[in-house]
């Protein structure tokens, strides 16, 4: 039996990890729910459940994943007890991670097409009406969204074809270094901008006025659903990563640190994004507008705005990538676990795999945009979105949930062994009535409450 591959070193791990976790959602998403919902008391509440609630899972998945040295696909049924059935949620999950990359290929086509124009220039002397039609017209090019949806993934899976040390382990930590080096540049342009400060001051300090605006369980609904989706859980693609790490640390430790990283990249974005809004007075909004006509036009009417522009960009392409580069490798791994493919094999097969099944969301905005599965103005994105927000996210953290804590499952003895072997933090062995009987009541909540936001709210 061949040897399974490893991490380098623990920097490697925690990089990769964190990168994985680390998606566009904590740069146009994060600052955004954080300055509608009271600034720092909405991030006190956000690191709470954090802590709480999507901790406890990443761990779990590390868990299994070491435990097993499995990826997904076979790692339930590689540690399930005898006469035990769980090798179904490995297939879940390994669905999951194929349909996040049918759309967020697209959308990581969308950074590198923008970093290109900012370089170009396409940007300079455009008004913010300009800059919303370059946005509108790129998606109405079909040619264009295929073009970059396939460099994403050639560049991607590319990576991924020269091994785990020396592609995705070695890349990843240059991307992620690269990444946190341009945040801070990006960061400290931003606050040194005239009216900057009252950006920061909208960001930074509590807002109390927001409990009376919204109430308080909205903010701590908000809070929850936040700390819980932003680190990608429930789909395997943290598992994968465990498998690939040897015992000589506890993985509560290793989990605290790639949290820690991922908030503090949703942090500093936020350190960027309002200050900047609020020195050209523009009223910062959620979601890809934010990010691809807001942010352009401000760049635009800033000193050295075209460098700026091209950094921010780089950035965003290096954390959409960082993701695909991750759930790459996990779907690279299902083919070598399951079918003994070799990488080169596993690679080709599921290039062209990935390839066929992005076509429907690069194509959606405009061959398909007669389709819409919620309605007018919806497209294959949001319906691929989704099915991986408010089903294999939380489902699947319910499934690492139960399966780790009942004895019918793995059981917690075994999981508490597995993360508390080698040296760092314990994860505390008091939690497990919290684990078995609180957590899942929360994650069910969690799922019902998006069905409820999405379709009635």
């Amino acid at each position: 039996m061949k040897e399974r591959e490893k991490f380098s070193s623990r920097l490697g791990f925690i990089l990769i990890s964190a990168g994985c976790a680390i998606g566009l959602g904590n740069v146009w998403r994060f600052p955004y729910v954080v300055g509608q919902y009271g600034g720092a008391l909405f991030v006190l509440i956000y690191l709470f459940f954090l802590v709480v609630l999507g901790a406890p899972i990443m761990t779990m998945e590390f868990a299994v994943g070491r435990a097993s040295q499995k990826s997904a696909a076979l790692a339930f049924q590689t540690i399930q007890p005898k006469g035990k059935v769980w090798n179904w949620i490995g297939k879940f999950q390994m669905l999951g991670n194929y349909v996040l990359m049918m759309f967020y290929t697209t959308v990581g086509g969308w950074m590198l097409s923008y970093f290109v124009k900012m370089i170009k220039g396409d940007f300079v002397g455009a008004m913010p009406q300009q800059v919303e039609n370059i946005f509108n017209s790129s998606l109405q090019d079909p040619l264009l969204q295929v073009f970059w949806m396939v460099v994403v993934i050639a560049i991607g899976f590319g990576i991924c074809s020269l091994g785990l040390q020396n592609g995705v382990e070695k890349i990843t930590k240059i991307m992620m270094s690269s990444l946190l080096i341009i945040i801070l540049i990006l960061v400290i342009r931003a606050i040194t901008l005239p009216g900057g400060s009252e950006g920061l001051a909208f960001y930074l300090i509590p807002n109390f006025e927001a409990v009376e605006q919204y109430g308080l369980l909205e903010i701590i609904f908000a809070a929850m659903g936040q700390a819980f989706f932003t680190l990608s859980l429930g789909i395997g693609a943290i598992a994968i990563f465990g498998s690939y790490i040897d015992k000589s640390r506890r993985l509560f430790g290793e989990t605290i640190s790639v949290c820690t990283l991922d908030t503090l990249v949703a942090l500093l974005s936020g350190l960027i994004i309002f200050p900047a809004c609020f020195a050209f007075g523009v009223n910062p909004g959620s979601g890809p507008g934010l990010v691809f006509i807001t942010l352009p036009s401000i760049f635009n009417e800033m000193w050295l705005g075209q460098v700026w522009g091209t950094l921010f960009f780089v950035f965003m392409s290096f954390a959409a990538l960082s993701t695909i580069i991750a759930v790459f490798e996990n779907i690279i791994s299902f083919g070598m676990d399951l079918f003994n493919w070799s990488r080169k094999k596993a690679v080709i097969i599921n290039l062209i795999l990935i390839l066929v099944l992005s076509l429907p969301c690069a194509l959606g905005f405009n061959v398909l945009s007669d389709f819409a599965p919620f309605g007018a103005g919806t497209t294959v994105q949001d319906l691929e979105d989704f099915l991986v927000t408010y089903n294999f996210l939380p489902l699947g953290s319910l499934a690492y949930l139960i399966f780790c804590t009942y004895r019918y499952g793995w059981g917690f003895d075994n999981f508490i062994k597995e993360a508390n072997t080698g040296r760092g933090i314990k994860f505390p062995k008091w939690t497990k009535a919290y684990l078995k009987y609180v957590l899942p009541c929360v994650i069910i909540f969690i799922f019902i409450q998006g069905y409820y936001t999405f379709f009635i709210k």
